[in-house]
């Protein structure tokens, strides 16, 4: 008797128990431009995510990407995660090139993001080149010197999402050298320092 009765209470509970969908109604009709107003006063810290393209010429090439959407996933295994833009470079690239690179950019190295977020920009060849860096040890990808941090990685999944497409990937090497700059950050549309 008393298994039934735990048995019914249960089902109450499961039918009172309401749909995600019905239980809190999705808004419609935020415009593109609020959506990036009220993201724009979220203060991120900003990052070049590299890899190395072994199918762009004889030696190949080295791919970066200035990204804000960065962020720690899980730390057993060490997760992170990337947001990058359907169908561009860094996309088409990180779709069949499992090993890639981000580089947390000190307060010095704006002009580092600035270039690598240009749009229609010259080859990343190009950009490389008066920018410090050296092949990382377990990703071939490029690593900027002077950064506050460095993190080697390989795909773990992709998930599409609207416009992007997040990349998580399994941390296989992090540094973190001695420094006393600060971190580069974005917020309001503009590059900026902490404090």
């Amino acid at each position: 008797m008393r298994g039934c009765r735990g048995r019914a209470s249960v089902h109450s509970v499961l039918q009172t128990t309401q749909p995600y969908e019905t239980a809190i109604p999705h808004p419609e009709g935020v415009s593109a431009d609020e959506f990036r107003a009220a993201l724009a006063r979220l203060a991120a810290g900003v990052v070049l995510v590299t890899a190395h393209d072994p199918e762009h010429g004889p030696r190949g090439e080295d791919v970066g990407m200035t990204a804000t959407a960065f962020l720690s996933v899980s730390l057993d295994p060490p997760l992170v995660m990337v947001s990058v833009r359907n169908d561009s470079r860094m996309d088409d690239l990180l779709e069949r090139q499992p090993l890639w690179a981000v580089s947390v950019l000190s307060e010095s190295q704006r002009h580092v993001a600035g270039r690598f977020a240009m749009k229609g920009r010259i080859s990343d060849r190009l950009l490389f080149e008066d920018i410090p860096h050296a092949p990382g040890t377990a990703t071939g990808a490029p690593v900027v010197r002077g950064a506050l941090s460095a993190l080697e990685c390989r795909t773990e999944q992709r998930v599409t999402a609207g416009d992007h497409t997040l990349v998580i990937g399994r941390v296989l090497t992090a540094t973190a050298p001695s420094t006393e700059s600060g971190p580069l950050m974005y917020f309001k549309g503009k590059y900026r320092q902490l404090g």
